[in-house]
Protein backbone atom coordinates (compact mmCIF):
# COMPACT_ATOMS: atom_id res chain seq x y z
CA UNK A 1 0.00 0.00 0.00
CA UNK A 2 1.27 3.52 -0.80
CA UNK A 3 -0.03 7.09 -0.80
CA UNK A 4 0.10 9.72 -3.52
CA UNK A 5 0.72 13.48 -3.06
CA UNK A 6 -3.06 13.89 -2.77
CA UNK A 7 -2.95 11.54 0.21
CA UNK A 8 -5.11 9.05 -1.69
CA UNK A 9 -4.55 5.43 -0.76
CA UNK A 10 -3.47 3.18 -3.60
CA UNK A 11 -2.67 -0.49 -3.95
CA UNK A 12 0.83 -1.49 -4.98
CA UNK A 13 0.12 -4.43 -7.28
CA UNK A 14 3.74 -5.06 -8.26
CA UNK A 15 3.95 -8.21 -6.08
CA UNK A 16 0.90 -9.61 -7.89
CA UNK A 17 2.24 -9.19 -11.42
CA UNK A 18 4.85 -11.94 -11.08
CA UNK A 19 2.17 -14.54 -10.31
CA UNK A 20 -0.06 -14.04 -13.36
CA UNK A 21 -0.05 -17.18 -15.53
CA UNK A 22 2.19 -19.17 -13.16
CA UNK A 23 1.13 -22.78 -12.32
CA UNK A 24 0.35 -22.64 -8.63
CA UNK A 25 0.82 -24.88 -5.65
CA UNK A 26 -2.24 -26.17 -3.86
CA UNK A 27 -3.34 -29.09 -1.76
CA UNK A 28 -4.63 -32.28 -3.37
CA UNK A 29 -7.13 -34.55 -1.62
CA UNK A 30 -5.33 -37.56 -0.17
CA UNK A 31 -8.32 -39.88 -0.31
CA UNK A 32 -11.00 -40.66 -2.89
CA UNK A 33 -14.42 -39.09 -2.53
CA UNK A 34 -16.56 -41.05 -0.06
CA UNK A 35 -20.36 -41.31 -0.02
CA UNK A 36 -20.45 -39.46 3.27
CA UNK A 37 -18.43 -36.59 1.76
CA UNK A 38 -21.35 -36.08 -0.63
CA UNK A 39 -23.94 -36.49 2.11
CA UNK A 40 -22.11 -34.05 4.38
CA UNK A 41 -21.91 -31.55 1.53
CA UNK A 42 -25.63 -31.48 0.72
CA UNK A 43 -26.41 -31.36 4.43
CA UNK A 44 -24.10 -28.37 4.89
CA UNK A 45 -25.67 -26.62 1.88
CA UNK A 46 -29.17 -27.47 3.23
CA UNK A 47 -30.02 -29.19 -0.05
CA UNK A 48 -32.62 -31.83 0.88
CA UNK A 49 -32.72 -33.44 -2.57
CA UNK A 50 -32.77 -37.20 -1.85
CA UNK A 51 -30.92 -38.20 -5.04
CA UNK A 52 -27.74 -36.90 -3.39
CA UNK A 53 -27.96 -38.58 0.00
CA UNK A 54 -30.44 -41.50 -0.17
CA UNK A 55 -28.98 -44.44 -2.09
CA UNK A 56 -32.40 -46.08 -2.44
CA UNK A 57 -33.52 -43.10 -4.53
CA UNK A 58 -30.22 -42.79 -6.41
CA UNK A 59 -30.26 -46.50 -7.35
CA UNK A 60 -33.98 -46.82 -8.06
CA UNK A 61 -35.37 -47.98 -11.38
CA UNK A 62 -35.56 -45.01 -13.72
CA UNK A 63 -32.62 -43.24 -12.09
CA UNK A 64 -29.96 -41.77 -14.35
CA UNK A 65 -26.74 -43.06 -12.82
CA UNK A 66 -27.83 -46.06 -10.78
CA UNK A 67 -25.72 -44.94 -7.85
CA UNK A 68 -25.12 -42.00 -5.58
CA UNK A 69 -23.47 -39.07 -7.40
CA UNK A 70 -22.56 -35.60 -6.20
CA UNK A 71 -24.44 -32.48 -7.24
CA UNK A 72 -22.45 -30.30 -9.62
CA UNK A 73 -21.86 -27.82 -6.78
CA UNK A 74 -19.69 -30.45 -5.07
CA UNK A 75 -16.61 -29.77 -7.22
CA UNK A 76 -15.62 -26.75 -5.12
CA UNK A 77 -15.72 -29.06 -2.11
CA UNK A 78 -12.67 -30.92 -3.49
CA UNK A 79 -10.55 -27.73 -3.37
CA UNK A 80 -8.58 -26.55 -0.35
CA UNK A 81 -9.47 -22.84 -0.66
CA UNK A 82 -13.01 -22.73 -2.12
CA UNK A 83 -11.35 -22.27 -5.52
CA UNK A 84 -10.28 -18.78 -4.50
CA UNK A 85 -6.61 -19.58 -3.86
CA UNK A 86 -5.32 -18.78 -7.38
CA UNK A 87 -6.99 -15.35 -7.18
CA UNK A 88 -5.17 -14.44 -3.93
CA UNK A 89 -1.55 -14.23 -5.03
CA UNK A 90 1.05 -11.56 -4.30
CA UNK A 91 1.68 -9.84 -0.98
CA UNK A 92 -0.38 -6.67 -0.40
CA UNK A 93 0.01 -5.81 3.31
CA UNK A 94 -3.06 -5.15 5.44
CA UNK A 95 -5.53 -6.69 3.03
CA UNK A 96 -8.38 -9.11 3.34
CA UNK A 97 -10.64 -10.66 0.69
CA UNK A 98 -14.26 -11.38 -0.07
CA UNK A 99 -15.66 -13.54 -2.86
CA UNK A 100 -16.77 -11.57 -5.90
CA UNK A 101 -18.14 -14.34 -8.08
CA UNK A 102 -17.61 -17.63 -9.86
CA UNK A 103 -17.83 -18.82 -13.43
CA UNK A 104 -18.04 -22.56 -14.10
CA UNK A 105 -17.69 -24.70 -17.20
CA UNK A 106 -18.83 -28.32 -16.76
CA UNK A 107 -17.57 -30.91 -19.23
CA UNK A 108 -19.87 -33.87 -18.56
CA UNK A 109 -18.41 -36.31 -16.01
CA UNK A 110 -20.09 -36.27 -12.59
CA UNK A 111 -18.16 -36.80 -9.37
CA UNK A 112 -18.98 -40.16 -7.78
CA UNK A 113 -17.86 -42.09 -4.70
CA UNK A 114 -14.42 -43.54 -5.35
CA UNK A 115 -13.29 -40.70 -7.62
CA UNK A 116 -9.87 -39.17 -6.94
CA UNK A 117 -10.06 -35.50 -7.92
CA UNK A 118 -6.91 -33.55 -8.76
CA UNK A 119 -6.67 -29.87 -9.61
CA UNK A 120 -4.40 -27.39 -11.34
CA UNK A 121 -4.63 -23.61 -11.03
CA UNK A 122 -3.17 -20.23 -11.90
CA UNK A 123 -3.89 -16.51 -11.49
CA UNK A 124 -5.71 -15.40 -14.64
CA UNK A 125 -5.83 -11.58 -14.39
CA UNK A 126 -6.77 -8.65 -12.16
CA UNK A 127 -7.88 -5.03 -12.18
CA UNK A 128 -8.04 -2.28 -9.55
CA UNK A 129 -11.18 -0.20 -9.08
CA UNK A 130 -12.25 2.33 -6.45
CA UNK A 131 -15.27 1.14 -4.46
CA UNK A 132 -17.45 2.72 -1.81
CA UNK A 133 -16.71 -0.24 0.42
CA UNK A 134 -12.93 0.12 0.70
CA UNK A 135 -11.55 2.65 -1.78
CA UNK A 136 -8.93 1.05 -4.07
CA UNK A 137 -9.99 -2.56 -4.50
CA UNK A 138 -8.51 -5.37 -6.53
CA UNK A 139 -10.76 -7.73 -8.46
CA UNK A 140 -8.55 -10.70 -9.32
CA UNK A 141 -9.56 -13.83 -11.19
CA UNK A 142 -8.01 -17.25 -10.82
CA UNK A 143 -8.66 -20.51 -12.67
CA UNK A 144 -8.90 -24.01 -11.22
CA UNK A 145 -9.37 -27.11 -13.37
CA UNK A 146 -10.75 -30.29 -11.81
CA UNK A 147 -10.00 -33.77 -13.22
CA UNK A 148 -10.72 -37.33 -12.08
CA UNK A 149 -8.51 -40.41 -11.91
CA UNK A 150 -9.48 -41.42 -15.47
CA UNK A 151 -7.96 -38.20 -16.79
CA UNK A 152 -11.38 -36.73 -17.58
CA UNK A 153 -11.82 -33.00 -17.02
CA UNK A 154 -14.83 -32.52 -14.78
CA UNK A 155 -15.03 -28.73 -14.78
CA UNK A 156 -13.20 -25.42 -14.65
CA UNK A 157 -13.83 -22.68 -12.10
CA UNK A 158 -12.89 -19.03 -12.61
CA UNK A 159 -13.20 -17.43 -9.19
CA UNK A 160 -13.11 -13.68 -8.51
CA UNK A 161 -11.53 -12.46 -5.28
CA UNK A 162 -12.14 -8.95 -3.99
CA UNK A 163 -8.94 -7.87 -2.23
CA UNK A 164 -9.05 -4.65 -0.23
CA UNK A 165 -7.35 -2.78 2.61
CA UNK A 166 -9.19 -3.77 5.78
CA UNK A 167 -8.51 -0.43 7.49
CA UNK A 168 -10.15 1.46 4.63
CA UNK A 169 -13.24 -0.75 4.84
CA UNK A 170 -13.49 -0.08 8.59
CA UNK A 171 -13.28 3.68 8.02
CA UNK A 172 -16.10 3.65 5.48
CA UNK A 173 -18.36 1.33 7.52
CA UNK A 174 -20.59 0.73 4.53
CA UNK A 175 -22.16 -2.23 6.31
CA UNK A 176 -23.02 -0.97 9.78
CA UNK A 177 -25.96 -3.02 11.14
CA UNK A 178 -24.37 -4.82 14.09
CA UNK A 179 -27.51 -6.57 15.36
CA UNK A 180 -29.29 -9.49 13.76
CA UNK A 181 -32.82 -8.81 12.51
CA UNK A 182 -35.56 -10.19 14.72
CA UNK A 183 -38.20 -12.64 13.53
CA UNK A 184 -41.59 -13.30 15.10
CA UNK A 185 -42.77 -16.83 15.80
CA UNK A 186 -45.35 -16.49 13.03
CA UNK A 187 -42.72 -15.33 10.54
CA UNK A 188 -40.47 -18.27 11.34
CA UNK A 189 -43.36 -20.69 10.91
CA UNK A 190 -44.12 -19.16 7.50
CA UNK A 191 -40.47 -19.48 6.48
CA UNK A 192 -40.49 -23.15 7.44
CA UNK A 193 -43.74 -23.70 5.55
CA UNK A 194 -42.20 -22.25 2.37
CA UNK A 195 -39.04 -24.33 2.78
CA UNK A 196 -41.13 -27.47 3.11
CA UNK A 197 -43.23 -26.57 0.06
CA UNK A 198 -40.07 -26.14 -2.02
CA UNK A 199 -38.56 -29.49 -1.06
CA UNK A 200 -41.88 -31.28 -1.44
CA UNK A 201 -41.64 -30.30 -5.11
CA UNK A 202 -38.02 -31.45 -5.27
CA UNK A 203 -38.91 -34.82 -3.72
CA UNK A 204 -41.85 -35.25 -6.09
CA UNK A 205 -39.48 -34.83 -9.03
CA UNK A 206 -36.72 -37.20 -7.83
CA UNK A 207 -35.64 -39.24 -10.89
CA UNK A 208 -38.11 -37.75 -13.35
CA UNK A 209 -36.91 -36.04 -16.53
CA UNK A 210 -37.42 -32.31 -16.98
CA UNK A 211 -39.31 -32.09 -20.28
CA UNK A 212 -41.15 -29.23 -22.00
CA UNK A 213 -39.31 -26.31 -20.37
CA UNK A 214 -40.42 -22.99 -21.84
CA UNK A 215 -39.22 -19.39 -21.84
CA UNK A 216 -40.97 -17.46 -19.10
CA UNK A 217 -41.18 -20.44 -16.74
CA UNK A 218 -40.65 -19.38 -13.13
CA UNK A 219 -38.49 -21.54 -10.90
CA UNK A 220 -40.06 -22.31 -7.50
CA UNK A 221 -38.90 -19.93 -4.80
CA UNK A 222 -36.35 -21.31 -2.36
CA UNK A 223 -35.61 -19.93 1.12
CA UNK A 224 -32.46 -20.55 3.16
CA UNK A 225 -32.07 -19.32 6.74
CA UNK A 226 -32.35 -17.30 8.83
CA UNK A 227 -28.60 -17.84 8.97
CA UNK A 228 -26.79 -18.37 12.25
CA UNK A 229 -23.37 -19.15 13.66
CA UNK A 230 -24.50 -22.78 13.74
CA UNK A 231 -25.52 -22.85 10.07
CA UNK A 232 -22.31 -21.12 8.93
CA UNK A 233 -20.25 -23.57 10.99
CA UNK A 234 -22.14 -26.51 9.48
CA UNK A 235 -21.36 -25.14 6.02
CA UNK A 236 -17.68 -24.77 6.88
CA UNK A 237 -17.40 -28.33 8.12
CA UNK A 238 -18.93 -29.64 4.89
CA UNK A 239 -15.66 -28.74 3.10
CA UNK A 240 -13.18 -31.64 3.53
CA UNK A 241 -10.19 -29.29 3.76
CA UNK A 242 -11.47 -28.18 7.17
CA UNK A 243 -10.67 -31.67 8.50
CA UNK A 244 -7.09 -32.09 9.63
CA UNK A 245 -4.60 -33.41 7.05
CA UNK A 246 -7.07 -34.27 4.30
CA UNK A 247 -4.94 -32.50 1.66
CA UNK A 248 -1.32 -32.92 0.54
CA UNK A 249 0.70 -30.05 -1.08
CA UNK A 250 1.60 -30.62 -4.72
CA UNK A 251 4.99 -28.91 -4.35
CA UNK A 252 4.41 -25.95 -6.68
CA UNK A 253 4.84 -22.33 -5.47
CA UNK A 254 2.04 -20.17 -4.07
CA UNK A 255 1.81 -16.97 -2.03
CA UNK A 256 -1.69 -17.66 -0.72
CA UNK A 257 -0.55 -17.78 2.90
CA UNK A 258 1.74 -14.76 2.44
CA UNK A 259 -0.77 -12.51 0.71
CA UNK A 260 -0.62 -9.65 3.24
CA UNK A 261 -3.25 -10.94 5.67
CA UNK A 262 -3.75 -9.04 8.90
CA UNK A 263 -1.89 -10.74 11.79
CA UNK A 264 -5.20 -11.63 13.41
CA UNK A 265 -6.33 -13.37 10.20
CA UNK A 266 -3.11 -15.29 9.49
CA UNK A 267 -2.33 -18.95 10.02
CA UNK A 268 0.51 -19.90 12.38
CA UNK A 269 2.30 -22.85 10.80
CA UNK A 270 4.72 -23.36 13.71
CA UNK A 271 1.88 -23.71 16.21
CA UNK A 272 -0.15 -25.60 13.63
CA UNK A 273 2.48 -28.34 13.49
CA UNK A 274 1.61 -29.04 17.13
CA UNK A 275 -2.08 -28.11 17.21
CA UNK A 276 -3.82 -28.03 13.79
CA UNK A 277 -6.52 -25.67 15.06
CA UNK A 278 -3.99 -22.90 14.32
CA UNK A 279 -4.24 -23.84 10.64
CA UNK A 280 -7.98 -24.37 10.64
CA UNK A 281 -8.97 -20.97 9.30
CA UNK A 282 -12.13 -20.78 11.41
CA UNK A 283 -10.64 -20.91 14.90
CA UNK A 284 -7.53 -19.06 13.73
CA UNK A 285 -6.94 -17.50 10.35
CA UNK A 286 -8.75 -15.67 7.56
CA UNK A 287 -12.17 -17.31 8.00
CA UNK A 288 -12.70 -16.54 11.68
CA UNK A 289 -14.79 -13.47 10.81
CA UNK A 290 -17.46 -15.82 9.47
CA UNK A 291 -18.39 -16.88 13.00
CA UNK A 292 -16.82 -14.25 15.30
CA UNK A 293 -18.24 -10.75 15.12
CA UNK A 294 -15.04 -9.16 16.47
CA UNK A 295 -13.09 -10.35 13.44
CA UNK A 296 -15.89 -9.61 11.00
CA UNK A 297 -15.74 -5.98 12.16
CA UNK A 298 -11.95 -6.01 11.86
CA UNK A 299 -12.32 -6.51 8.10
CA UNK A 300 -15.15 -4.01 7.63
CA UNK A 301 -18.28 -6.14 8.08
CA UNK A 302 -20.77 -5.63 10.94
CA UNK A 303 -21.34 -9.23 12.05
CA UNK A 304 -20.64 -12.86 11.18
CA UNK A 305 -21.22 -13.63 7.53
CA UNK A 306 -21.51 -16.53 5.09
CA UNK A 307 -19.17 -17.97 2.49
CA UNK A 308 -19.01 -16.90 -1.12
CA UNK A 309 -18.43 -20.48 -2.26
CA UNK A 310 -21.61 -21.51 -0.45
CA UNK A 311 -23.55 -18.76 -2.23
CA UNK A 312 -22.39 -20.22 -5.52
CA UNK A 313 -23.38 -23.70 -4.36
CA UNK A 314 -26.86 -22.48 -3.34
CA UNK A 315 -27.37 -21.07 -6.83
CA UNK A 316 -26.01 -24.15 -8.59
CA UNK A 317 -28.12 -26.46 -6.42
CA UNK A 318 -31.18 -24.31 -7.03
CA UNK A 319 -30.74 -24.56 -10.80
CA UNK A 320 -29.82 -28.23 -10.57
CA UNK A 321 -32.89 -29.08 -8.50
CA UNK A 322 -35.09 -27.39 -11.09
CA UNK A 323 -33.51 -29.30 -13.97
CA UNK A 324 -33.40 -32.58 -12.06
CA UNK A 325 -30.82 -35.36 -12.08
CA UNK A 326 -31.24 -35.94 -15.84
CA UNK A 327 -30.15 -32.37 -16.64
CA UNK A 328 -26.67 -30.84 -16.66
CA UNK A 329 -25.52 -27.29 -16.04
CA UNK A 330 -22.86 -26.80 -18.71
CA UNK A 331 -21.95 -23.18 -17.95
CA UNK A 332 -22.85 -20.61 -15.32
CA UNK A 333 -21.62 -17.23 -14.16
CA UNK A 334 -22.51 -15.77 -10.76
CA UNK A 335 -21.75 -12.34 -9.29
CA UNK A 336 -21.74 -11.96 -5.48
CA UNK A 337 -22.61 -8.48 -4.23
CA UNK A 338 -23.33 -8.71 -0.51
CA UNK A 339 -22.57 -11.52 1.94
CA UNK A 340 -25.36 -13.33 3.74
CA UNK A 341 -25.12 -12.38 7.42
CA UNK A 342 -26.35 -13.87 10.66
CA UNK A 343 -30.07 -13.42 11.16
CA UNK A 344 -30.69 -12.80 7.46
CA UNK A 345 -32.92 -14.83 5.20
CA UNK A 346 -31.72 -15.80 1.73
CA UNK A 347 -34.33 -16.03 -1.03
CA UNK A 348 -33.71 -17.49 -4.49
CA UNK A 349 -35.91 -16.83 -7.50
CA UNK A 350 -35.29 -17.72 -11.10
CA UNK A 351 -36.74 -17.63 -14.58
CA UNK A 352 -36.16 -19.48 -17.84
CA UNK A 353 -35.36 -16.76 -20.37
CA UNK A 354 -34.92 -18.93 -23.46
CA UNK A 355 -34.86 -22.53 -24.69
CA UNK A 356 -33.06 -23.57 -27.85
CA UNK A 357 -31.57 -26.73 -29.31
CA UNK A 358 -28.06 -27.67 -28.28
CA UNK A 359 -26.18 -27.98 -31.59
CA UNK A 360 -23.83 -30.60 -30.11
CA UNK A 361 -26.42 -33.05 -28.77
CA UNK A 362 -29.79 -31.97 -30.15
CA UNK A 363 -31.11 -31.73 -26.59
CA UNK A 364 -33.00 -28.67 -25.30
CA UNK A 365 -30.69 -26.00 -23.86
CA UNK A 366 -32.34 -23.67 -21.36
CA UNK A 367 -30.95 -20.34 -20.17
CA UNK A 368 -31.91 -19.65 -16.56
CA UNK A 369 -31.44 -16.34 -14.73
CA UNK A 370 -31.33 -16.31 -10.92
CA UNK A 371 -31.49 -13.51 -8.35
CA UNK A 372 -30.67 -14.09 -4.70
CA UNK A 373 -31.93 -11.54 -2.17
CA UNK A 374 -32.41 -11.11 1.56
CA UNK A 375 -35.55 -10.26 3.51
CA UNK A 376 -35.14 -6.56 2.66
CA UNK A 377 -34.95 -7.33 -1.07
CA UNK A 378 -31.27 -6.37 -1.14
CA UNK A 379 -29.49 -8.28 -3.90
CA UNK A 380 -26.94 -10.77 -2.59
CA UNK A 381 -26.07 -12.37 -5.92
CA UNK A 382 -27.18 -12.62 -9.52
CA UNK A 383 -26.28 -14.92 -12.35
CA UNK A 384 -27.27 -17.13 -15.18
CA UNK A 385 -26.71 -20.66 -16.37
CA UNK A 386 -27.07 -22.79 -19.47
CA UNK A 387 -28.77 -26.07 -18.64
CA UNK A 388 -28.81 -29.04 -21.00
CA UNK A 389 -32.17 -30.74 -20.52
CA UNK A 390 -32.99 -34.39 -21.23
CA UNK A 391 -35.14 -36.00 -23.86
CA UNK A 392 -37.30 -39.02 -23.25
CA UNK A 393 -34.83 -41.14 -25.24
CA UNK A 394 -31.72 -40.14 -23.29
CA UNK A 395 -30.23 -43.45 -22.02
CA UNK A 396 -29.24 -44.17 -18.46
CA UNK A 397 -25.54 -43.50 -17.81
CA UNK A 398 -23.18 -46.44 -17.57
CA UNK A 399 -20.97 -47.12 -14.57
CA UNK A 400 -17.54 -45.65 -15.38
CA UNK A 401 -14.43 -47.72 -14.81
CA UNK A 402 -12.58 -46.67 -11.68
Amino acid sequence: MKQTDEDTVQLDTTPVDIWVGVPLGLGQMKDPVAPNDIRRWVQGMQNSNPVYFDETVAEAEGSRFGELVAPQSFAVCTDDSHGAGPAIQGNIPGTHMLFGGDEWWFYGPRIRPGDKITRSSMLFDYKVTKTGFAGPTMFSRGDTEYANQRGEFVCKQRSTSIRYIAEEARKRAQFSEEKDPTWSHEQLLEIERKKMAYFEQVHAQQNQRKLNAQAGEQLPERLIGPHSIASFTTEWRAYPFTTWHTFRPNGLPSSLYDAGWLPEMSRDFDKGAIDPTHLDGLYHGPSRGHVQQEYAQLIGLPRAYGYGASMGAWMLDYIGNWGGIWSDVIHCKFSYRTPAMTGDLTILNGEVTSVREDPMTGQPLAVVQVRMTNQDDATLATGGAEVRLPTQELPRAEHPRK
